[in-house]
């Protein structure tokens, strides 16, 4: 496909690196000079210098001829402008992100049905409803749904002195036959590998398991883990998505929020019905004493900065807190997070970027997840009738180095394949992939 990308920011770069692996003919145009050379040096993509909404600059870019334009610059009006620029000019689809949710609202007057835009994204929600998600997996680092929510994908922290550390896979596969799962990714350090039956679990391993939703409980007990019941949340940062998070949790917890401007707490104030309001910073032990953190079930952080977040939860994990989650955005903070003692996670950039892939990779892609800090997708396909991995048995396909099928539907059935297993027309399959082989994947579902 012919891409054209508006914003080299931290979305727009990282969404180009994924699509750069597979080939894609991808030009960037950026405003920002420094932006800009960041590309110029480290992405195999065309970059132009300039704003989006330049129609010169869109014709250097090759717009006549685009098949997608993805406008995600920190200016919503250059976003929606650029994409109803594309649309009149011919591309068939586009994506543009924006900083106000009411484009979200069904009622609303100005919906993406209005501007002629195919997505619309608001990079806050997509965050909102991942924290929510993973505080009701309370003992996963992270925890991603495909096939209607019955094939489920979570990632564990193994902790020292577990029986399964130190044994092959193959040992483990072995010993637990009475229920399926499937060991898709180890993350070791900032290393991630698909692994093989020789591999061997070690402390202090991320690794990340396919499973059928039913077995959720006994996992968590071979690995040494227990979900806990969460009553009382405390939120750090008041902002679209503090207030997301809170509105959605208040409805079956007790939520309290901490926001440092006093305006922005008059706002929540209003626009929360049970969640209370504290003015004051995240960071002052004797605030959060006062507030009654060591009562809290979960904490967290999702202000603008990372390294109050990161500083805000170290304090939540010296007081106990049970469960604890950070906004983090600055890639670079990723291999330190679980060696800190933060539970979990969330990147704005890579749940926006998954979220723009899934609506790239329509047709027997239904579903596409990225994980912060892994350099591999969860990627949920059907099997189209014809298809070449319907044609022959597992072990007979050869199947892309640097991905592992986890986990497969059929009807209501959820099972972990083996090489006997043959792939039927309309299953619907969970890979999980590192970039270079996804492209070689999604060509056994054509």
């Amino acid at each position: 496909m012919h891409i054209i990308i508006i914003g080299a920011g931290d979305v727009g770069f990282t969404l180009a690196k994924m699509l750069s692996y597979e080939k894609h003919d991808i030009v960037i145009i950026e405003k920002q000079h420094d932006r800009f050379n960041k590309v110029v040096n480290n992405l195999d993509a065309q970059a132009l210098e300039g704003s989006g909404t330049d129609f010169t600059l869109l014709e250097k870019a090759g717009i006549r001829k685009a098949d997608l334009l993805v406008a995600v610059t920190d200016d919503e009006a250059v976003n929606l402008l650029s994409a109803i620029m594309a649309k009149e000019l011919g591309v068939q689809r586009t994506v543009a992100r924006v900083m106000n949710r009411y484009f979200l609202r069904t009622d609303s007057p100005l919906s993406k049905e209005y501007y002629n835009i195919d997505m619309i994204i608001h990079p806050e929600s997509v965050v909102a409803k991942g924290a929510v998600r993973l505080l009701k997996q309370s003992a996963a680092t992270d925890i991603l749904e495909f096939a209607g929510g019955e094939i489920v994908l979570m990632g564990i922290f193994l902790d020292n002195d577990l029986p399964i550390l130190r044994r092959s896979l193959n040992d483990l596969t072995n010993e637990y036959k009475s229920f399926p799962f499937r060991t898709v990714a180890i993350q070791r350090k900032d290393i991630t590998k698909i692994p093989g039956g020789d591999d061997v679990l070690m402390p202090n391993d991320r690794i990340f398991v396919t499973l059928p939703k039913e077995h959720l409980d006994e996992v968590l007990k071979i690995t040494g883990k227990s979900n806990v019941n969460i009553e009382d949340v405390m939120i750090l940062g008041g902002g679209q998505t503090g207030y997301l998070i809170a509105k959605e949790l208040e409805k079956q917890c007790n939520v309290k929020i901490i926001e440092s401007d006093m305006d922005q707490t008059n706002v929540l104030s209003e626009s929360l019905r049970k969640s209370l309001v504290i003015k004051g910073d995240g960071r002052d032990l004797n605030l959060l004493a006062l507030e009654g953190i060591v009562d809290m079930d979960a904490f967290i952080a999702v202000t603008g900065d990372d390294e109050t977040n990161i500083v805000s939860c170290l304090i939540a994990k010296h007081l106990k807190v049970s469960r604890i989650m950070a906004l983090i955005n600055k890639s670079d903070y990723s291999p330190i997070i679980p060696t800190i003692g933060i539970d979990a996670y969330l990147s704005k950039q890579m749940l926006t970027v998954s979220s723009i892939l899934k609506f790239i990779r329509r047709g027997s892609v239904v579903s596409v997840a990225s994980i912060p800090g892994i350099s591999a997708e969860a990627i949920e396909l059907i099997a189209d009738k014809g298809s070449k991995i319907t044609k022959k048995n597992l072990k007979a396909i050869k199947f892309p180095d640097n991905a592992i099928l986890g986990a497969v539907q059929r009807g209501k059935k959820v099972f972990i394949p083996v090489g006997e297993t043959q792939i039927e027309p309309n299953d619907k399959v969970v890979v999980f992939a590192m970039p270079g082989a996804i492209q070689e994947v999604e060509k056994l579902f054509d």
